[in-house]
């Protein structure tokens, strides 16, 4: 610890024997070096403050996804490009001396350095502009902070509008495009599947209902069997019945006979007929076989025979015929019936290909048409979402703090670079003079005298001085305070000369 005091001490004397050099040589970086800090130009910072408002009632009313979060981040990511920070330049004193591509290249690159877009909260924005040119004073960089910054508000408002209402203009082309591609396709399938329709009708239904409908057909031939059946004992009752009934019953005159029986078919017709019955009713075509029976009979007999057609055999045969006609009926349906259960048999041998063809069409088109009708409701989600940018920015901000006119800059911190400075030209004087103390080996005390020759020291002499060589010392040591006091008010003089400047830019 001594070793180091006698460092000290021993350096300390060095200095101070070369005072008047560490006085200069701190006089002259002093001096150059204030007048670096001179030149360097005042950078002023304005700043405004922006909240954001992200919840919005109407467009979750409307179940329109606004994507306020993701709408501010792009926006922010996009506010300090290249293109938006050439509009600030150009809009503003930045500008005034650009005119190549190269000079405006190195002045976004400049303002990309001096301008931030930070997020203090959630939803709440700021925006900082530095400015500080040496072409400028300093009013006109205060001004000019204010203006970029205010300029960058405007653009984080333009884009907010202008790419909202950009996308919803792009997607309704592009939703437009694909309905149009869609529609073909769905009207493609459409005619498809109705000439397949028309092609296989018994395809239609499906196979299901192939089989309940031969399933009905078949019950239905049953009943028709059954119907016949039924048809064909009731005919052999009533030909039973004919068998045993007298055709004429004998009467007295000449009004009976086969004659008089097809006068009275013939009434019995011509009353049917007047009723309004056709020819097809089944009435009237057992009364015109019963007539034309009579006629045959009237006709074979001789001119003169005795009695009459009698009555009930003659409503017999009219019910005979009648029953016959219905037995002809029902075959005839039971051999129609026959046909169609043919016919569905055979159609249900190809059915599984046909069936494959239809549910094969069928999935195209509910894909086709689940495709379209997805795209019609985001066509109009999007054509609300339109009307809704269209009066109303796809998230709102209010600006809580305008930029201001900054009234002291923010940078340099001159009055600690020149207390720096003064610092700093002490120091490099007293390591000058310690330097050149080095470099001339001389002792200043006995101690270093002692290590160095590995010698004992008897003793020091000490310096004696005349009267008119110690008032000469005083004099130069008070010369060296006053240079030394001048350093330092000199210093005190450019610290207030700054406070006084930095007040008067407003």
């Amino acid at each position: 610890m001594q070793d180091i005091i006698d460092q000290f001490r021993s350096a300390l004397h060095t200095i101070w024997n070369r005072r008047w050099i560490a006085l200069a040589v701190a006089w002259g970086v002093c001096v150059l070096g204030w007048m670096a800090v001179a030149l360097i130009p005042n950078s002023y910072e304005s700043r405004a403050r922006i909240f954001v408002e992200l919840e919005d009632v109407l467009g979750e009313e409307l179940q329109i996804a606004n994507g306020g979060e993701e709408a501010i981040t792009r926006v922010r990511q996009t506010l300090t490009s290249t293109t938006n920070l050439e509009k600030i330049i150009r809009s503003t004193r930045l500008g005034d001396k650009i005119q190549t591509d190269l000079e405006m290249q190195n002045a976004v690159a400049d303002l990309s350095e001096n301008i931030r877009v930070s997020l203090q909260q959630e939803n709440l924005f700021e925006i900082t502009a530095t400015i500080g040119r040496s072409g400028f004073s300093d009013a006109e960089n205060a001004k000019l902070a204010q203006e970029v910054v205010q300029r960058m508000i405007d653009l984080f408002r333009e884009q907010n509008i202008a790419d909202n209402r950009g996308d919803v203009a792009q997607t309704m082309i592009f939703l437009e495009q694909a309905l149009e591609e869609r529609k073909a396709e769905l009207e493609a399938i459409e005619e498809r599947r109705l000439a397949f329709e028309a092609a296989n009708p018994e395809a239609v239904a499906g196979a299901g209902a192939s089989a309940m409908r031969l399933q009905t057909m078949r019950s239905e031939m049953r009943n028709v069997d059954s119907d016949i059946a039924a048809a064909q004992s009731s005919l052999a009752a009533i030909n039973g019945q004919i068998a045993g009934t007298p055709r004429t019953i004998v009467t007295a005159g000449a009004g009976g006979g086969p004659q008089g029986a097809l006068i009275q078919a013939e009434s019995q017709l011509a009353a049917m007929r007047a009723r309004g019955l056709t020819d097809s009713h089944p009435d009237v075509v057992a009364q015109l076989r019963q007539v034309e029976a009579l006629r045959q009979q009237a006709s074979a007999a001789p001119a003169n025979s005795g009695g009459t057609i009698n009555p009930a055999y003659s409503s017999l045969v009219s019910i005979r015929a009648e029953r016959q006609a219905n037995v002809q009926a029902l075959q005839a349906r039971k051999v129609a019936l026959q046909s169609d259960i043919t016919a569905l048999i055979a159609s249900q041998a190809s059915e599984p290909a046909v069936a494959a063809e239809a549910r094969r069409i069928s999935r195209d088109y509910e894909v086709q048409k689940e495709k379209y009708d997805e795209l019609l409701q985001s066509r109009e989600r999007m054509r609300v979402r339109g009307d809704y940018e269209t009066n109303r920015n796809s998230f709102q901000f209010d600006v809580i703090d305008p930029p201001i006119l900054p009234q002291t800059p923010a940078a340099p911190n001159r009055p600690l670079l020149l207390v720096g400075v003064l610092m700093a030209g002490l120091a490099i004087g007293a390591g000058v003079a310690f330097i050149l103390g080095l470099l001339r080996s001389s002792f200043t005390t006995a101690e270093r005298l002692e290590s160095a020759l590995d010698l004992p020291v008897i003793g020091t002499i000490s310096r004696s001085m005349t009267d008119a060589a110690a008032r000469h010392q005083k004099l130069r040591l008070k010369q060296f305070f006053a240079g030394s006091g001048a350093l330092a008010a000199l210093c005190l003089l450019l610290l207030v000369v700054e406070i006084v400047q930095v007040s008067s830019v407003a």
